[in-house]
Parts: structure tokens; C-alpha cells; sequence
């Protein structure tokens, strides 16, 4: 995984955050980086166990 998904990802959940929370601070918006920083690589871990596993 790149430094350019993680990052997409990490954009995209902050700016989620802003649109469902417009009031929220810098903390929030951090945390829904950190989030999105994470988010990406779970997907990614799961899309390669599924194609791990044979005949699904």
C-alpha cells in the first residue's frame, strides 16, 4: 500500500468529519485522520484474505 492511498484515505475521513461535524475541533479532526490512516489498511488487509482464500 502507498503513501498515496493512506493519505486519500486520511483526507477522506476528516473531511467526513467536517460535514457531520462542523462545529468540531482539531482533535476530532485528527482522530478522524489517524481513523482513515487505519481504515485504509484494514480494507486492504481484508481484500487480501479473500483472495487468499480458494474457491470463494
Amino acid at each position: 500500500m502507498g503513501f498515496l492511498e493512506e493519505a486519500a484515505g486520511a483526507f477522506a475521513a476528516v473531511e467526513a468529519e467536517k460535514k457531520l461535524n462542523p462545529e468540531g475541533g482539531v482533535l476530532a479532526e485528527g482522530a478522524a485522520a489517524v481513523a482513515g490512516f487505519g481504515g485504509v489498511e484494514a480494507i486492504e488487509n481484508l481484500l487480501e484474505k479473500k483472495e487468499e482464500t480458494p474457491g470463494q
